[in-house]
């Protein structure tokens, strides 16, 4: 509907009817790279993570206006015959619907893809839940701690094997749930540009969780014996894990034999190679906790920075640990624009993640804040054909919801 004049997917309109987290992660994706993301919130109170406060700034929930970013936000309530022919006339000149509704709800208020399919024949429908839409657990809500339990993740993430099931820190099987849908949402355009054909897509927390077992899984499907934690250390390679220094830990990256050999001269362990422990990569995810214990007491004689500093000097791959804000103030980060700002109408200036692809000829960026509850509401009926009186009788009658902005200049 509206060409954001930016990135390599300007033109693509695409209706949001997603909230909490996966779903959104798609939409921003696209709407960095340029695509028209139109957020349609349920009348009552909107996206929840409105109201995932603390944090907040000036209250306005951190978590919405990360995940919400670049998007227009319009409020509709889907159940009133009108509020679903407002959806109905938007997805008649859309190009992609994404939504994270329970299987069964959609189809219901009858917003299902067969209904919308026989409005836009080329509709790209994208659906993202717990555990997709077909086999025995497709009715089941998900989250991703429960996506993580059970796609192996907690199996594989702790200190020890013998340790208690631990989450990873980040909820990445919502956040990769949200970038396969924008992957498959990008496949299906293009597939579309070619032959006009539309279809039904949708991908699944515990899939997203499953696609980060690659190598667990490939070592339990060689050996049958299911993988367990092992801290930082690698599954498959060492040494390659972090160690101990004088005043922390860091990273490195020393498992093959250039790398190895190389970091036994550094620290001068050269003796270490013809260790029958330690000869070959085998030999060393053998004795991996005897590993541990050699280079450990050799890296605790210098700081962080000294070792870093080595490892560069001879081109071994190494790194710290940050901690989130040390990572946001990192050169590399703030050199390749991943914590831009945007101008909030309520918030102020407010930090955010930036687009992780780098784009030569077309490239993305964050334009706009996160809407307010219902900012965009008017602006996209009357794209849609509505006039002034009848925006104001749907608003009366309930079926949208007309947001107030405090600061118009600067919304706009």
């Amino acid at each position: 509907m509206a060409n954001r004049g930016f990135g390599p997917l300007q033109g693509m309109t695409v209706i949001e009817l997603c909230h909490h987290m996966a779903g959104p992660t798609c939409g921003l994706m696209l709407a960095d790279m340029g695509a028209d993301v139109i957020k349609v919130e349920k009348i009552k109170g909107g996206d929840d993570t409105r109201r995932n406060l603390p944090p907040e700034i000036n209250g306005e929930a951190a978590a919405f206006m990360m995940m919400n970013r670049n998007k227009r936000g319009v409020v509709l309530d889907l159940k009133t015959e009108e509020g679903a022919e407002i959806l109905r006339r938007l997805v008649a000149k859309a190009d992609v619907l994404t939504e994270n509704f329970r299987p069964g709800v959609l189809e219901r208020l009858g917003l299902g893809y067969e209904d919308l399919k026989a409005i836009n024949p080329g509709l790209i429908y994208a659906s993202i839940s717990g555990f997709g839409r077909t086999g025995p657990y497709a009715k089941r809500g998900g989250f991703d701690l429960v996506a993580q339990g059970m796609s192996g993740l907690m199996s594989i993430t702790g200190e020890r094997p013998d340790g208690p099931p631990v989450k990873v820190g980040a909820p990445v099987c919502d956040i990769t749930a949200g970038l396969l849908l924008a992957l498959g949402v990008c496949a299906a355009y293009s597939h579309r540009l070619k032959t006009g054909e539309g279809q039904r897509l949708d991908t699944s927390l515990m899939e997203a969780g499953i696609t980060h077992t690659y190598w667990q899984s490939a070592i339990a499907f060689a050996t049958g014996v299911a993988p367990r934690a092992m801290g930082s250390a690698h599954p498959l390679n060492a040494p390659y894990q972090a160690v101990k220094t004088a005043d922390g830990y860091i990273n490195i990256a020393a498992n093959t034999g250039a790398f190895w050999t190389g970091m036994l001269d550094m620290i001068g362990a050269p003796q270490l190679a013809d260790d029958p422990r330690f000869r070959s990569n085998g030999d060393r995810m053998a004795n991996l906790k005897d590993l541990e214990a050699e280079l450990n007491a050799r890296f605790e004689t210098k700081t962080s920075d000294a070792w870093l500093a080595e490892f560069e000097a001879r081109g071994i791959p190494a790194g710290p640990i940050f901690d989130v804000l040390e990572m946001h103030q990192d050169p590399q980060t703030i050199a390749r624009e991943m914590v831009p700002t945007t101008e909030h109408p309520v918030a102020g200036t407010v930090q955010t993640i930036g687009l992780p692809i780098k784009f030569e000829s077309t490239p993305g960026k964050v334009a706009t804040p996160s809407p307010l509850f219902g900012q965009h509401t008017a602006g996209v009926l009357e794209e849609l054909g509505y006039d002034a009186e009848e925006i104001a009788r749907l608003a009366e009658t309930g079926a949208v919801l007309l947001g107030t902005l405090p600061n118009q200049e600067a919304a706009e």
